[in-house]
């Protein structure tokens, strides 16, 4: 305990910035991911079949390389630091949420879309009124798998100058010094633990009430 007390006490001030980086690093590249990936798995169900599952084909090859690859091609565009590891992150998180997307509203009964037709409404109406409300289980399914991806993934922005909890974890390996392994690793769990358990009770609360006890 005293050795607990000793070590934030001294590297305590230090914690709270890497810990305040690590989570912009994660809400950034989860901000762009949701803000290119929810559109597009709307638009690729208004497309022929065979574009959108090649589409998908194309994102989950990019899920296949080593994350530390992607941050060491973005080097030589990019730079070095935050915003790099931001844009690789943002490249791992595209597939949960775009797959999720696309399977959600493709699964939409298109009964109900020639209901909301009947009734006058436009496509982009029948997308936000009908797809959109039908599919945000599984969006939203999606989103939580990527977040909790991301807040480990993080942490290899260290490699990149990116900062995050990271630096502790590898500082700690490099060293051996295990307290700094620990002072990384149980924020890190902690953060994705808190962040699932927000996304779940957000999905509770936007779903429609017709169907949360179908999801419960």
């Amino acid at each position: 305990m005293n050795t607990v007390i000793e070590f934030l006490q001294t590297n305590g001030g230090e914690m709270l910035a890497l810990t305040g980086q690590h989570l912009f690093i994660t809400l950034g590249a989860l901000f762009l991911g949701i803000l290119f990936a929810v559109p597009l798995g709307v638009i690729l169900n208004k497309v022929p079949s065979k574009l959108g599952n090649f589409v998908i084909g194309i994102v989950s090859i990019l899920q296949t390389f080593p994350s530390l690859a992607i941050l060491a091609f973005a080097i030589p565009i990019l730079g070095v630091g935050m915003f790099p590891a931001i844009v690789a992150l943002f490249v791992y998180s595209l597939l949960p949420m775009l797959r999720n997307t696309y399977v959600g509203i493709s699964g939409v009964d298109p009964a109900l879309n020639e209901s909301g037709k009947g009734m006058g409404m436009s496509a982009w109406e029948r997308v936000r009124h009908v797809e959109l409300p039908l599919a945000t289980p599984v969006i939203m399914s999606g989103i939580r798998l990527a977040t909790v991806y991301l807040v480990g993934w993080a942490t290899l922005a260290a490699f990149i100058g990116g900062g995050g909890l990271g630096d502790f974890i590898f500082n700690g390996l490099n060293h051996y010094q295990p307290e700094f392994i620990i002072a990384g690793a149980i924020p890190v769990t902690l953060m994705a633990l808190l962040f699932e358990f927000i996304l779940s009770k957000l999905e509770k609360s936007i779903t429609p009430k017709g169907l949360r006890n179908l999801t419960a």
